[in-house]
């Protein structure tokens, strides 16, 4: 007679043990990288234990060898240094100092309804990724894809500016309703505290703002759900990677080498979770004359293109500076909706088809 078939935690780890950890030559079940696997109606936790040295696509390989497990319909994973202490559920004895009340990160949860989950991040400010956010928003949704745009920069909320929108978001049974601009669904704090109030706050209140946003707002179906998150590689970041499953992230920069440098940080980052880097926008890339439409460079060229090969991800597009594009911006009005057919226009509705391909 046939043997039984294996239960569904058997097949999951059959499934971790086919992945291999190159570093280690080692696959990762006889590696130790697998921890605290459990398996309940089909859905899957564990944690995943990714050493400094370790192949960041290793934890994203593993998401995926568990979730073409036939039987499998959710998979949660927690990534943790195997460097770091761990927490205090594995047995008796003391945390370290201070972490004594903190609660271990949740696990990113599946949200089906949301999409495809797009980051849009950068490594520091003033590169112009709440322009690119905003556009790359209203550019899909001018294609016909329903389109959801949580604003994550908790302490300068600039969405609401950009998409003209300023409205108090109503709660209907108990969930908050998110305001629409330009057929684009939105939620930012900056629609719930008065204009002047300064966000002074740590890392648990981040984190739960953004739960909340992602948990608490009736988003609806959505094709496509963006988070414009702020500079830096910070709470937020860390709290949305731990909230949330992310399909893919896209680094904003400009052609200058210290913005370059401070992106291949936040690139690395996402990397490090397990997180795809579908590839880099470079904002600023040159200037349009608006009367003989001449380009000229007024910062030093190629820092995108220089990152993208580092990264070994693709260039998705080069934006310029163009008149005009900042009073559009202060006016509520994205570019490609204000002049459609302008340059900078242009290059963002390509770099919106881009990153929708490769999301698929």
């Amino acid at each position: 007679m046939p043997p039984p078939p294996a239960d569904l935690k058997s097949q999951v780890t059959a499934a971790l043990a086919a992945l291999q950890n190159p570093r280690l030559g080692k696959d990762l079940i006889a590696a130790g990288m697998v921890r605290d696997l459990v398996e309940e109606n089909g859905v899957v936790q564990f944690t995943f234990l990714l050493g400094r040295d370790d192949p960041a696509t290793l934890a994203r390989d593993a998401r995926r060898a568990v979730k073409a497990v036939p039987g499998v319909s959710e998979v949660r994973v927690t990534i943790s240094d195997p460097g770091a202490p761990r927490a205090s559920s594995q047995g008796p004895g003391p945390r370290p100092a201070g972490m004594e009340n903190v609660p271990p990160p949740p696990t990113a949860q599946e949200m089906p309804n949301m999409g495809k989950v797009l980051a849009v991040s950068s490594g520091k400010g003033g590169v112009g990724k709440s322009t690119v956010s905003a556009n790359l928003a209203t550019a899909l949704a001018a294609q016909g894809f329903k389109v959801g745009l949580m604003d994550g920069d908790i302490y300068g909320p600039n969405i609401p500016r950009m998409m003209g929108v300023f409205d108090k978001p109503p709660v209907t049974a108990g969930k908050i309703q998110p305001l629409e601009g330009h057929g684009v669904k939105l939620m930012s704090l900056g629609f719930i505290v008065d204009r002047d109030a300064p966000a002074i706050w740590r890392g648990p209140i981040i984190m739960k703002v953004i739960q909340q946003f992602l948990r608490d707002v009736d988003w609806g179906k959505l094709d496509y759900f963006l988070v414009d998150l702020p500079p830096g590689t910070g709470d937020a970041q860390l709290s949305l990677t731990q909230s949330i499953h992310l399909h893919g992230a896209v680094i904003v920069t400009t052609p200058q080498e210290v913005a370059v440098g401070d992106s291949l940080r936040g690139a690395k980052m996402f990397e490090r979770v397990g997180v795809r880097v579908l590839g880099v926008i470079e904002n600023m890339s040159y200037y349009v004359c608006p009367h003989c439409g001449e380009k000229s460079e007024l910062f030093l060229s190629g820092g995108g293109e220089r990152l993208a090969a580092e990264l070994g991800v693709p260039l998705l597009g080069q934006i310029p500076l163009q008149a005009r594009l900042p009073q559009h911006a202060d006016a509520g009005r994205p570019i490609v909706v204000a002049d459609p057919e302008s340059p900078a226009a242009r290059a963002l509705t390509d770099v919106a088809r881009r990153v929708a391909d490769a999301l698929k």
